[in-house]
C-alpha cells in the first residue's frame, strides 16, 4: 500500500511503516497524536549490532565453545542486525523531526526523548528551542540499569536520560491513577497497609534491561524493555489514543500499546527494524514503504 495513496491520519488503526521518518512525519495531520516516545540513535559513534547465533554439538576439537563435562560446540551465525550511529550533524539530523513532532501533538500531549549521556545535554537545548521555553520540560527521567562490565578508567555509566516536554506545560495528560506501584525499600517503617499498596516511582527508574535469555529478547540492538515503555504509555495517553514512535527499532512501542489498548504509528528506515517489527507484533495492520510525498 503507497503510504501516499491514503493520508496517515485517515487511517484509524495502527501502522508499522517502512522509509524515511520525515517524509512519513510531513504527510501526517497536526496535532494528531496523544503521546510520542522516540530512541533515536544516540551518536555513539560506532555501528550498533547484535548477532543471532546458535551452537551445535562437534564430535572434534574444532568447535569453539566448551559445554557441560568437556563437549565440544561451534558457533553458527544466523544473522546480524544492526546500523550505523554516527553523524556528522547530529542536531541537524533530529531538528526537522522534532519540529515535525512539535506540531503532531495534541495540544495536552507529550514528547518522550530518550537519549543517553553523550548527547543529552545538547538535545534538551534543541528541545527547549522547539517547544518554546524550559517550562515544557516537565520531568528529566533517569533509567538506571545495574548489569555489565564496569570501567577501571572512570565511573561506570550505568543510566539514560528520558526528557518529558508537554506541548502545553499547564495542561498535559497524566493518567496518576493509572502509575504502577514500587515496594518499599523499608516496608517495616511505613505499616503494613502502605507496604501492601506500594509506593509511586519518582523521577529515578530502576530497571534492568533486556536479559539474554528473556523471551521478550528479539536480538534487536538497543532494545529497551517493555515495562519503561508501558509505564510510559499508560499513564501519558488515554484509552484508544494514537502513540507514534519513529524511530521504531523493534517495535517494542506498538507492543506496548497494543497491551494497552492504543493505537500506535511505528516508522523505521532499516529494513530489518521493520521486518522485527512486523513479526513480534503478529500483525495484520496496514503497512507501507516509503514514498515521495
Amino acid at each position: 500500500m503507497p503510504v501516499n495513496s491514503v493520508p496517515l491520519s485517515a487511517v484509524p488503526c495502527s501502522q508499522i511503516l517502512h522509509g524515511d521518518n520525515l517524509t512519513f512525519l510531513q504527510q501526517m495531520e497536526s496535532e494528531s497524536v496523544q503521546l510520542i516516545y522516540i530512541d533515536p540513535p544516540f551518536n555513539t559513534g560506532r555501528v550498533q549490532s547484535r548477532r543471532r547465533l546458535k551452537t551445535v554439538r562437534t564430535d572434534t576439537t574444532e568447535g569453539d565453545r566448551t559445554g557441560y563435562a568437556g563437549k565440544r560446540y561451534r558457533s553458527e551465525v544466523l544473522g546480524e542486525i544492526g546500523y550505523n550511529d554516527s553523524f556528522d550533524d547530529y542536531l541537524g539530523f533530529l531538528a526537522p523531526r522534532l519540529q515535525q513532532a512539535h506540531r503532531l501533538l495534541a495540544a495536552n500531549g507529550s514528547l518522550f526523548f530518550h537519549i543517553d549521556w553523550r548527547e543529552s545535554a545538547r538535545c534538551r537545548l534543541l528541545l527547549e528551542e522547539i517547544f518554546g521555553g524550559s517550562e515544557h520540560c516537565i520531568n528529566e527521567i533517569i533509567w538506571a540499569y545495574d548489569y555489565g562490565a564496569r570501567s577501571t578508567k572512570k565511573w561506570s555509566t550505568k543510566h539514560d536520560n528520558i526528557y518529558w516536554f508537554a506541548k502545553n506545560p499547564n495542561d498535559y495528560i497524566y493518567n496518576y491513577d493509572a502509575i504502577d506501584r514500587i515496594p518499599y525499600m523499608a516496608p517495616s517503617l511505613v505499616g503494613r497497609e502502605k507496604a501492601k499498596r506500594g509506593k509511586t516511582p519518582t523521577d529515578t527508574w530502576w530497571n534492568t534491561i533486556v536479559g539474554t535469555n528473556s523471551k521478550e529478547k528479539t536480538g534487536y540492538p538497543t532494545q529497551k524493555p517493555l515495562t519503561i515503555i508501558e509505564r510510559i504509555i499508560r499513564v501519558h495517553s488515554h484509552q484508544e489514543g494514537t502513540v507514534l514512535d519513529f524511530f521504531a527499532g523493534s517495535g517494542t512501542t506498538g507492543v506496548a500499546a497494543e497491551k494497552l489498548g492504543r493505537r500506535y504509528i511505528l516508522i523505521d528506515e532499516s529494513k530489518q527494524a521493520y521486518a522485527v517489527a512486523q513479526k513480534r507484533l503478529n500483525a495484520d495492520i496496514p503497512s507501507a514503504t516509503s514514498a515521495t510525498p
